[in-house]
């Protein structure tokens, strides 16, 4: 029976050996490059820029032209006739440079709002890369579970030979059933856990919610990080966005001492005029044309003002924002990187417990020769032994997490 113990443990290590190096697991980087692709998120964001970028062209106009119709009712006379109808055309110019700073300002517009398509990607990668580590997770404590309901039952059928040959009680037997029933329980929760966690993963690459997620089967720590590059974080596009934000203000002052200066008008007005009857004389009904130039000056100016005063305040504002956001991101790496550091030192600590742990469960089996073998014992062993083996499996799980969160600050 010792030795049947042992073969059937071995099969189960070399089993889940092999099965992790030879799985045909979907690669996360295929599954992050899906979700940029297909995510309406990122959609909305690029059409918004597009739009953006669109209104480049409305603002490269000037004023309308206006034209005007009139006929004298009372038909004034004048030394070269009476006059029938006048038609007049008038255009206004901005000051020169008016339209060109029109332009920048809404460019500038439009780079900031590029900035959200890079964030949204950036979190859309952080944001499959930890879901698609809960799930590894998850599958991964359910396999330990399936490992130690097995185990479970092939330490039942010890249990019910002791009881045959009298060296054990019934109520051994039941305890382990018990506990596995417990198991199988903690195995089904997991389950509907996973379920739940694939919908949301199947959301962010906008999928059909039940479209299976193959997850590789094993994950380790690997023995060294890799560098982490702190200056990086005054780049990221977060902060690079309120730059831009920045310098679309300046580029609303500009226009706004541009729209400030005087407007130019050119206009043309034509007269016409009838001839007076019986009359010879040179300019008989001749035709009136005149040039015109008009001017129009803000005087009253307070507008440009007031949206001085609002620019200089919105910057002042942008500047803030900026400082606060940077605290917070600064925050945000350091917590991740103290955590990443955490679930290593928590790694070796499952590792070496859970080899104390099989060495325990090993002196257990090595008992049952002489009869002496307590399955109370045995539960307190397999009960740390799971305990052991989910704290490893939360341990990887922290560390790849929280790498997702550093590569989204620093990458």
């Amino acid at each position: 029976m010792k030795h049947r113990i042992i073969h059937i443990k071995s099969i189960l290590t070399l089993g889940s050996f092999f099965l992790s190096l030879f799985a045909n697991a979907q690669q996360l980087e295929t599954l992050i490059n899906e979700a940029v692709a297909n995510n309406p998120e990122i959609q909305k964001f690029e059409l918004q820029y597009k739009r953006a970028s669109e209104k480049v062209n409305e603002v490269n106009t000037i004023p309308n032209t206006e034209f005007g119709v009139g006929y004298f009712v009372s038909e004034p006379e004048t030394r070269t006739g009476a006059q029938r109808f006048k038609v007049s055309a008038k255009q206004m110019l901005p000051w020169f440079g008016t339209i060109t700073s029109r332009e920048n300002y809404v460019s500038s517009l439009a780079n900031a709002k590029y900035e959200d398509i890079v964030i949204a990607k950036r979190k859309l990668m952080a944001s499959v890369s930890q879901s698609y580590y809960i799930l590894y997770a998850n599958r991964a404590k359910q396999k330990v579970l399936t490992e130690n309901i097995k185990l479970l039952e092939t330490y039942e059928t010890l249990a019910l030979t002791s009881v045959e040959v009298g060296k054990s009680s019934a109520v051994d037997v039941l305890r382990l059933q018990m506990r596995q029933n417990e198991m199988q329980q903690l195995k089904d929760v997991l389950q509907q856990q996973f379920l739940a966690e694939q919908t949301k993963f199947n959301n962010l690459l906008n999928k059909e919610n039940d479209v299976a997620v193959i997850v590789v089967d094993s994950l380790t720590i690997p023995s060294e990080d890799f560098d982490i590059t702190a200056e990086n974080l005054a780049l990221h596009p977060e902060l690079l966005k309120y730059d831009k934000l920045y310098q679309s203000v300046e580029q609303s002052e500009l226009l706004n001492q541009k729209e400030s200066s005087p407007m130019i008008g050119f206009g043309l007005d034509y007269i016409n005029v009838t001839e007076r009857p019986n009359m010879d004389f040179s300019d008989n009904g001749k035709d009136i044309v005149m040039p015109m130039v008009s001017v129009s000056i803000p005087i009253f100016n307070k507008k440009y003002k007031s949206q001085t005063k609002q620019n200089q305040l919105e910057q002042q504002e942008i500047t803030a924002q900026k400082q606060e956001r940077l605290n917070s991101l600064e925050t945000l790496l350091s917590n991740a990187i103290n955590e990443r550091i955490s679930s290593r030192i928590s790694y070796a600590t499952q590792t070496k417990n859970l080899k104390q742990a099989k060495d325990a469960e090993d002196i257990l089996i090595k008992s049952y020769e002489t009869g002496t073998i307590d399955f109370n014992d045995v539960l307190d062993i397999q009960e740390l032994q799971l305990k052991f083996q989910m704290n490893q499996i939360e341990s990887v799980k922290t560390y790849y997490v929280q790498t997702s969160i550093i590569n989204y600050l620093t990458n």
